[in-house]
């Protein structure tokens, strides 16, 4: 597509977004463009809120020595135990929404995969809220290892019939994804046979369950934002152009129109 005069007065392109947002309500891709940037952002507050997960994972699992203290041993035994439900709560939510933000990517309407990845994250809260002091409450650390029992149950629950889902829809991911599942439960199980009920087992299997949510939030949501975003190139002359318009704010040019009037 030739491009308007003006167009040219900084760097090789001086966008004007009127003219891109006319041209867009014209060949009725205004949703199509608006969905783009809603995708976009999605994807970024999930990968950032699995990377704080991630790295609050490993600090405070680290804060002890973890081939020697569990997770629960850090928490109770040391002056961590607010540290503990903090990162329990930031861990939890953070997987639930990231899981939940795949789901609707996907177009997963299983409820069981909701009920699940919410009593997952309810579980986990409330492992790191039950004291686990042996000498001290007995019965409370029986409750408390169940409930980091179901909690991991849920977890798998969750992940195993979407990944199925996932792998049935995308077949060229299926290998992929049965070695990420491997990599997860069997790499927790072999951590907790050569080092025992420590903090290693936990580390691993936290910090390879958000690594594997980060790898399944890029990969789908680029799959996702390609696809809309091959309806911009089609028919188009000048594709730098035809780009801009995938990527411009257009709600930031609105917002300034609606400052402008009111000042």
């Amino acid at each position: 597509m030739p491009l308007a005069k003006g167009e040219h007065m900084e760097g090789p392109y001086s966008i004007d977004k009127d003219k891109i947002k006319q041209d867009l309500i014209d060949k009725h891709l205004l949703g199509q463009q608006a969905e783009l940037t809603k995708q976009r952002r999605i994807r970024t507050a999930m990968m950032s809120v699995l990377l704080v997960a991630l790295i609050s994972t490993f600090v405070f699992g680290t804060l002890e020595n973890p081939f020697v203290y569990t997770f629960s041993n850090i928490g109770n035994l040391f002056d961590y135990r607010f540290y503990f439900i903090i990162w329990a709560i930031v861990c939890g939510l953070s997987i639930q929404a990231s899981v939940i933000a795949l789901f609707r990517l996907e177009h997963y309407y299983r409820k069981s995969g909701y009920v699940f990845v919410g009593l997952a994250a309810f579980f986990l809260v409330i492992t790191a809220i039950i004291p686990a002091l042996r000498e001290l409450y007995p019965f409370w650390l029986l409750i408390h290892t169940v409930c980091a029992g179901i909690h991991a149950l849920f977890m798998l629950m969750t992940l195993i019939p979407f990944v199925s889902y996932v792998s049935i829809n995308n077949p060229r991911l299926r290998l992929i994804l049965m070695i990420w599942m491997l990599v997860i439960v069997a790499g927790s199980t072999v951590a907790l046979v050569l080092f025992g009920k420590t903090g290693m087992f936990e580390l691993w299997f936290f910090a390879t369950t958000i690594l594997f949510l980060l790898y399944l939030s890029l990969i789908l949501f680029e799959e996702k934002i390609v696809k809309l975003s091959s309806v911009f190139l089609k028919d188009e002359k000048d594709l730098d152009y035809a780009i801009e318009k995938i990527y411009i704010n257009l709600e930031q040019n609105e917002k300034k129109k609606v400052d402008k009037k009111e000042i």
